[in-house]
């Protein structure tokens, strides 16, 4: 513990640079985890795909029915504002939001989180990132 005392003293500017990158780091963690939203890859999506996440698409109908991904239910982001209930109270089920770009689907699953939804995901950047990765699509 002496030895511990003595580094202190005779560091620091070092013991002063760890506490502030503490510091940012907590707060960083703080404000994601605040901020509700939790974005996914493609890979972790698919891993929630398979142990039961239910796909909510947010695009309207006809980029819908484009392609989207296997099983996805399409409820556009204009539902979702007006109606706060629109995924039939599965409140309890894992949800994975998707869009084109990732940026639609962030304002979805942030929506769902202030409806009471607790487990919702939104995939970071969309199906290009789906196309990107070659994972398929159903029209």
């Amino acid at each position: 513990m002496g030895q511990l005392i003595e580094f202190v003293g005779h560091h620091p500017y070092l013991i002063g640079a760890l506490l502030v990158s503490l510091a940012a780091v907590l707060l960083y963690e703080l404000r994601l985890r605040a901020g509700g939203v939790t974005h996914v890859s493609a890979a972790d999506a698919v891993r929630l795909i398979n142990k039961g996440a239910l796909v909510i698409d947010v695009r309207e109908e006809p980029k819908f029915a484009t392609g989207h991904i296997v099983n996805a239910r399409n409820v556009a982001l204009g539902r979702l504002q007006q109606e706060g209930d629109a995924i039939d109270k599965k409140k309890n089920k894992v949800l994975l939001t998707v869009c084109d770009n990732g940026s639609l689907s962030g304002k979805a699953a942030s929506l769902l989180r202030k409806a009471g939804y607790e487990n919702v995901f939104s995939l970071r950047g969309g199906l290009g990132t789906w196309r990107a990765e070659n994972l398929p699509l159903v029209k």
